[in-house]
């Protein structure tokens, strides 16, 4: 039996975007977005396909780049990373050197989940796990702030989440 977990682009509202997906793809997307583990013949199921017809359209849309991979999702806790903070972070310098250097260094590091430089203010957002405040007050003082890149870092700590779409 074939399961998908599945992680995709953001796709536009109209019925067909530029990548050919109908409202058929969608109701394929979104059943597995809501549980990637389903078998083609649970997918086809929902969806009102035979199966062979479903497992074409899967494959074409991994083949068009809408599904772009497939995953497990971990619970951070699990690991050790169960204390989540967004950073907005501004850089002391913008030139080439200093980005790439600073963009090297942070992506390297295993507490780091997700890293964007933005436009605009801040220059990056980035979204560190650890295993608590204390971890998080250490990691801060000794690697991000202790980083010559670093002009101004502003930590925000998530009340409650209240949606997530992987």
């Amino acid at each position: 039996m074939e399961h998908f977990d599945c992680h995709f682009l953001h796709l536009q509202p109209s019925r067909r975007n530029h990548q050919g997906v109908d409202s058929l793809d969608r109701a394929i997307l979104d059943h597995l977005q809501q549980d990637g583990r389903l078998t083609n013949q649970e997918l086809a199921a929902r969806v009102g396909l035979t199966p062979a017809p479903c497992l074409r359209r899967v494959r074409r849309l991994e083949a068009d780049g809408v599904i772009t991979g497939y995953t497990a999702t971990v619970d951070p806790a699990a690991l050790g990373r169960g204390f989540e903070v967004i950073i907005h972070a501004e850089l002391v310098a913008k030139d080439l050197p200093t980005v790439e250097s600073f963009e090297r260094r942070l992506a390297a590091m295993e507490e780091v989940a997700e890293l964007r430089r933005m436009f605009g203010i801040p220059d990056y957002v980035i979204r560190v796990q650890t295993a608590d405040s204390e971890a998080y007050e250490r990691w801060l003082t000794t690697q991000l702030l202790g980083d010559p890149a670093i002009a101004r870092v502003d930590s925000r700590i998530t009340m409650k989440l209240l949606k997530l779409r992987r």
